[in-house]
């Protein structure tokens, strides 16, 4: 005989699950972490979310090494090696990784945009995005770089930060063996062989190789400067570009070189000074 919630109408074979379920509708989080206090519905959810303060990645990719703290989580990361996208769009024909990627995207044709910042009233497909918009607002960069202290308003964030210290760049790109932290800046990258630009400017006619880059480059066009500092009130398009600029005020140089000892307030600062002693001189009169 099934259980049946009496909120929803979702059926479940065991009453156990009913009652874990009814969790969702009561806001009921018995198992809490003792280090950061969050709580979970299912001890077993608790578990693997202490696996973030552990460091334990139990799940390891065998074709790049990476770890991951979930099964389902590796299971997801191995599409990246395989190009496997087994959920694709109806209206573009795009493929996703995850069906929940896919229902994102689906709002980009229907204009669906049903979660709200109040701060600033900008508008957001899921709430998962609206949440982590919100730390713009507040601050919060709850994601710290254990090297440099740097904080991140979302943990893949930092994952990709961490990169800076350890030197890895797990994406190649096959025509000049560049590396990259991530495969979105290979695809970018590959844009300067190939020359494809597909996203262009109504005002100005300049391309760009992302839709993403575009919209930020169109926020110089309608004036619009989101991102505010605090300390002197200098407007910016972006967020980095806020973050950079607030360490001339704290003073923050969290990028080391491991030849000198001199500091830096951006990774691309410290890049080009490691050219002097790396003697590599790459651009010639």
């Amino acid at each position: 005989m099934p259980f049946t919630c009496s909120d929803c109408g979702k059926t479940f074979n065991r009453s156990y699950q009913m009652k874990v379920h009814q969790r969702v509708h009561t806001g009921e989080r018995p198992f809490i972490c003792s280090v950061c206090g969050k709580g979970f519905t299912q001890s077993s959810h608790l578990q693997t979310h202490q696996r973030v303060h552990t460091g334990e990645r139990p799940f390891t990719c065998s074709d790049c090494g990476k770890g991951f703290t979930h099964s389902s989580h590796l299971q997801t990361h191995q599409s990246v090696h395989t190009g496997e996208r087994p959920f694709t769009c109806s209206d573009c024909g795009k493929g996703f990784i995850r069906s929940s990627d896919l229902l994102t995207h689906q709002s980009v044709h229907n204009g669906e945009r049903p979660f709200t910042c109040s701060a600033c009233w900008k508008a957001f497909t899921s709430s998962s995005q609206l949440k982590v918009h919100q730390r713009v607002h507040t601050g919060e960069r709850p994601f710290i770089c254990s090297d440099c202290g740097r904080g991140f308003t979302r943990s893949s964030q930092l994952k990709i930060h961490q990169q800076v210290h350890t030197g890895e760049r797990p994406f190649t790109c096959s025509v000049c063996g560049k590396g990259f932290t991530q495969s979105s800046s290979l695809q970018t990258h590959q844009s300067v062989h190939t020359g494809e630009r597909p996203f262009r400017c109504s005002d100005c006619g300049k391309r760009f190789s992302r839709s993403s880059q575009l919209k930020l480059h169109q926020r110089v066009h309608a004036g619009e400067w989101p991102f505010t500092c605090s300390d002197c009130g200098k407007g910016f398009t972006q967020s980095s570009h806020l973050l950079a600029h607030q360490r001339i005020h704290t003073g923050e140089r969290p990028f080391i070189c491991s030849a000198c000892g001199k500091r830096f307030t951006q990774s691309s600062q410290l890049k080009v000074h490691q050219r002097v002693h790396a003697g590599e001189r790459p651009f010639t009169c």
